[in-house]
């Protein structure tokens, strides 16, 4: 905790410079004097705004609500949006000011030493300080559209990415079955029921056979989702809908064994009440003319030292078959590297979400680029090893930041078929 507040005053203190830098670059473009008021008053009356961000989401932080909270979610997007933006302006314009310092330097010098002022071809002029901060100030409205779109629509902008993966040994019967899967609903950082009712619309439109929820369903308590339960009992599948538990869905236990039972027990009736079967290490059968195929979950299990390891693949095996065709969920794709992968039994497709695809970056055909990338081998869409697949959705909801960029909320139909 106490690192991490170090890291926010060093935040709040580098944001403070930059925040004086901008005013003053912002008011040189101004000449006149009632410009100049007028302008000084409406920027620091925005920034005490985004310093009193600054405040709250310190209360929320210090006060342990970090993640349960909507506000500091918000507060934290300001705060970002604003250092983002400040950020980009600073640095383009920051090493024109640096060489003007020197410049100044030497220009004393020269003067001070040879009495007379550096030769004309030296100065800088006016007219191009000016043109260079147009262009910062152009510049900075960059990061600063793009995060006020990805707060405001980029968050609820689900799009539906369609798979289709052929398999020798896939039983007849379930040529053309269709898995529709959303992970990582985060419903205590959901603000708008309307705009999660679309998203859920969209799911049905999919017409799955089943529908899978790779993990995360809340922040950090299980009340956060109390207000979406009716959106998402209303997800249609023809032969059910089944989930797992993500690493978040841990974080609410209280102590004492009473008071965790009484916890669970109530955090799974709110499942029962969205009809989702939870597979907690546990399989389903799904039965077809005649022929099945094994649904697996897994409880979290993480890499990170920091995640709950309460996933076990072979208590999830259990009543199964060398030959049964299997499909797994498991939130976090560190699993899949390190426990699906080198187990005897052959996992023919692995569901999973956690990343977020980091909710920042690039999806275009043919380059995709995500800061996850830098912390997670397998960080979105589809990977294959051994002829065993691994699926990461990007998810469904959100986290901290309170938007996305580039890294759009996602639906995920899979379709099975059968190779010939």
């Amino acid at each position: 905790m106490r690192s991490r507040l170090n890291t926010f005053y060093t935040i709040c203190f580098i944001y403070a410079f930059l925040d004086i830098y901008t005013f003053f670059g912002l008011k040189s473009l101004l000449k006149n004097k009632k410009q100049q008021v007028l302008f000084s008053v409406a920027y620091w009356l925005l920034s005490a705004f985004i310093y009193y961000c600054f405040y709250k989401f310190h209360e929320a932080f210090i006060g342990g609500r970090f993640f349960s909270s909507t506000d500091a979610n918000l507060y934290l997007g300001v705060i970002l949006t604003a250092l983002a933006t400040k950020l980009t302006f600073v640095a383009f314009l920051l090493p024109q000011d640096i060489g003007r310092f020197f410049y100044g330097i030497g220009n004393f010098l020269y003067t001070f030493f040879s009495g007379k002022d550096f030769p004309d071809e030296h100065k800088t002029f006016p007219s191009r300080r000016r043109f260079l901060t147009l262009a910062a100030t152009g510049i900075a409205a960059l990061p600063f559209s793009t995060m006020f779109y990805g707060i405001t629509k980029g968050k609820y902008a689900y799009t539906v990415n369609k798979v289709k993966l052929a398999f020798a040994d896939l039983p007849a019967a379930f040529d053309g079955f269709k898995i529709v899967q959303i992970s990582d609903i985060h419903a205590g950082s959901l603000d708008n029921i309307s705009s999660v009712a679309k998203g859920v619309q969209m799911i049905n439109e999919q017409a799955a056979d089943i529908v899978v929820f790779t993990g995360d369903l809340v922040n950090s308590d299980k009340d956060e989702v109390n207000d979406y339960i009716d959106v998402f009992k209303k997800i249609q599948a023809k032969s059910g809908k089944f989930s797992i538990l993500g690493n978040h869905d841990y974080y609410g236990v209280p102590d004492g064994v009473q008071e965790q039972k009484a916890y669970w027990a109530d955090f799974y009736k709110k499942y029962e009440q969205m009809g989702f079967e939870l597979l907690n290490n546990k399989n389903a059968i799904l039965e077809k003319e005649g022929e099945r195929i094994c649904l697996l979950g897994v409880e979290n299990w993480g890499r990170a030292r920091y995640f709950p390891k309460k996933g076990d693949l072979d208590k999830a095996l259990n009543n199964t078959t060398s030959n049964d065709f299997c499909v797994l969920l498991s939130h976090d794709p560190t699993h899949w590297d390190d426990k699906v992968i080198p187990h005897q039994k052959h996992i023919h497709l692995t569901l999973s979400g956690h990343t977020h695809g980091f909710q920042f970056g690039i999806n275009m055909p043919g380059f995709k680029w995500s800061p996850a990338q830098y912390r997670y081998d397998k960080w979105m869409g589809l990977y294959e090893e051994a002829k065993q697949y691994l699926y990461v959705n990007r998810g469904f909801g959100f986290l901290t930041f309170p938007g996305r960029i580039g890294m759009w909320p996602e639906i995920t139909v899979i379709e099975l078929e059968r190779e010939v």
